[in-house]
């Protein structure tokens, strides 16, 4: 029987309670039911990420390939609704696929992420040209979810979080994220994003150099993905000695390399700081529930949201 990552039993259990500890007893068993029905065989060790396990396997007639099983949660509804679309353009193809279980036979890409095998600019022009090529047409019959339909529920968050949490933001920072959520959420483009795409959702590959995997599967603008980047820089942002520079340096190598307008990825940059500020005061991170990181974490967010609030000062080309 294979052997759960203990990291991942003991943060699913932290985070989903008495739902999540008998779902990691079950999740043995299931993996196994289902390479069995499959025609699988284990391949190698389990890794996992934020809410599933990566299980390396081979079948005969197809490539090296890993089973996908997360745990049940609406965010993972539609991903591979946005595998079957992009059908191995631009991202792992997929084989199989039981939506009851949340579980799915994947392309296996290599582990190396993006973020660990490049730096700097590179990152930004490899994820903006990789999200260009996954914004295809929504597809016909397919109910995916629609960023437009967030929109209420975002800016009822951010005016409870401004009211009822202890926060530095000033008053313009707060106002330029709902004037986006109003200007920008409400009518956007019928186009297939991926939702979460940043350095780490980004595998080196061999049938093409990088696959993105771990979509949303999102229908909206695709400018909203350079907010997940953003974020995902935090740490690399951290050293550098111009933060405002290196922070706007990131928006015009996004925007350049996906063809976007600028404004319109720096506002989405803005409008996700802000989201993530009051989050993390909220909720807390996976990688920092408490602490002195989490308070780094908090206070960094702060500061990506004021120096995103500025207009970069660079005329848009498009």
């Amino acid at each position: 029987m294979i052997v759960i990552p203990e990291e991942f039993a003991r943060s699913t259990v932290e985070r989903e309670g008495s739902a999540g500890a008998a779902w990691i007893a079950d999740l043995p068993g299931m993996v196994e039911g289902l390479a069995d029905e499959w025609g699988c065989v284990l391949d190698g060790d389990v890794t996992h990420g934020g809410v599933g396990v990566i299980v390396p396997v081979r079948r005969d007639h197809t490539p090296p390939a890993v089973l996908k099983v997360s745990f049940p949660h609406p965010g993972n509804d539609h991903e591979p609704d946005a595998f079957v679309a992009w059908g191995g353009r631009g991202a792992v193809s997929l084989y199989e696929r039981d939506d009851a279980r949340y579980a799915m036979l994947l392309e296996r890409a290599s582990p190396v992420a993006l973020d660990e095998a490049v730096d700097g600019d590179e990152v930004v022009t490899i994820a903006a040209r990789l999200g260009r090529r996954l914004a295809v047409p929504a597809p016909d019959g397919m109910r995916l979810p629609r960023l437009s339909d967030h929109v209420g529920k975002w800016e009822d968050e951010l005016r409870t979080d401004a009211a009822e949490l202890t926060h530095a933001l000033p008053r313009r920072v707060l106002d330029a994220a709902l004037a986006t959520v109003r200007e920008l959420g409400r009518e956007q483009p019928d186009t297939l994003v991926h939702g979460d795409l940043h350095g780490r959702n980004i595998l080196r590959a061999e049938r093409e150099p990088w696959l993105a995997v771990d979509p949303k599967g999102y229908v909206g603008d695709r400018a909203y993905d350079a907010g997940a980047l953003m974020k995902s820089r935090a740490y690399t942002l951290a050293g550098a000695a111009d933060l405002r520079g290196a922070v706007h340096r990131i928006v015009d190598v996004f925007a350049d390399a996906a063809e976007l307008d600028r404004e319109r990825v720096r506002r989405w940059a803005q409008l996700h700081a802000v989201r993530a500020a009051f989050w993390a005061r909220r909720h807390g991170f996976r990688v920092a529930r408490g602490g002195p990181e989490l308070e780094w974490i908090t206070a960094f967010a702060d500061r990506l949201a004021e120096l995103l609030t500025e207009p970069s000062g660079r005329p848009s080309a498009r």
